[in-house]
């Protein structure tokens, strides 16, 4: 039985939950330990079963709470050799715990298979993964990308769960605050997927055998989580699928919402 859990999803910090109900894996950990271990108390999670940590990219919003939490419970960290690379150059890797680029052909955690798939983001080596897990069930986690290439739908099809970013509206970001250079930024191929690129995907995905959709990564200046929502639904709607029969829709909360069990 597979169980997923998004414990942070926001611009302050990220940290999923995926495994079984012996073993799992984070990917990022983004909040502090104290949080972090906090929020697994509140969910029922057990520290101790989680096998191995996958990290995204070395945004502080992934990396946070990692080199604590890796050292305190000795968990082999993976992420792709560009990232490795920032982490060392930035201090946070530690002799207290191991890592390693993962390769092209994914790693073996217990009986969870995970692999990575690139994304397009403003760091070294961004990636995002797929988890498939021992009963057949496979969850993905795609977020911090500023469009949906052709290799990230490749490997994310065909997902039973997938946590997506729906990172802002275009128009609440385009009228907002930011300054003109963050607000390009964002907007750009290597930024953050909007609203509506992730509704336009969710079509695809649900189309190709998805049928529970975990909405991500929303920024709290220039989203309102019933907005994504909305978007998301209406997207789904149009293309003749029927929430509640076709498929399942959420929002993540920055704080988590509970386990989801598959």
């Amino acid at each position: 039985m597979a169980r997923f859990a998004s414990l942070f999803s926001s611009s302050t910090g990220n940290c999923t939950y995926i495994g079984t109900p012996t073993q799992a894996i984070l990917v990022d950990v983004g909040m502090s330990t104290k949080q972090t271990l906090l929020q697994m108390e509140n969910m029922g999670i057990d520290p101790s079963g989680i096998k191995g940590i996958f990290i995204t990219h070395e945004h502080s919003d992934h990396v946070k709470g990692l080199k604590v939490f890796a050292s305190k419970f000795k968990i082999p960290v993976y992420m792709t050799e560009g990232t490795l690379t920032e982490l060392d150059r930035n201090g946070i890797l530690s002799d207290k715990y191991d890592a390693f680029a993962i390769p092209d052909e994914g790693v073996e955690i217990g009986s969870i298979h995970v692999k990575a798939f690139r994304t397009s983001h403003d760091s070294a080596e961004s990636c995002g993964y797929t988890a498939l897990l021992p009963d057949g069930r496979k969850i993905s986690v795609a977020t911090d990308m500023g469009e949906i290439t052709h290799d990230v739908m490749q490997s994310i099809k065909g997902s039973d769960l997938v946590l997506i970013e729906s990172n802002h509206d275009i128009g609440m970001l385009r009228n907002g605050p930011y300054p003109y250079n963050l607000k390009r930024r964002i907007l750009s191929s290597k930024g953050h997927l909007s609203n509506e690129d992730c509704a336009e995907a969710l079509k695809t995905l649900v189309d190709t055998g998805t049928t529970r959709f975990v909405l991500g990564h929303l920024s709290k200046e220039n989203n309102y989580p019933p907005l994504a929502y909305e978007t998301a639904k209406a997207s789904l709607t149009e293309f003749g699928a029927v929430e509640g029969v076709d498929y399942m829709l959420q929002v993540a909360s920055p704080t988590g919402r509970g386990m989801l069990i598959l």
